[in-house]
């Protein structure tokens, strides 16, 4: 087996556990990296407007 697919398969599982444990803090940790995502955008759509 590749070492690449048992990385991922170990992260998935790992995943599962957590939501499954600890569900209010994966669904926080889900907003804030969307939160973060979301001001990237922005911030690159500024970064855009003000050149033209």
């Amino acid at each position: 087996m590749n070492v690449r697919k048992i990385v991922g398969l170990l992260a998935i599982a790992l995943l599962i556990f957590f939501v499954i444990t600890q569900p209010g803090s994966a669904a926080n940790s889900v907003q804030n990296i969307g939160g973060i995502l979301s001001n990237a955008a922005n911030s690159i759509v500024t970064f855009f407007t003000e050149l033209v």
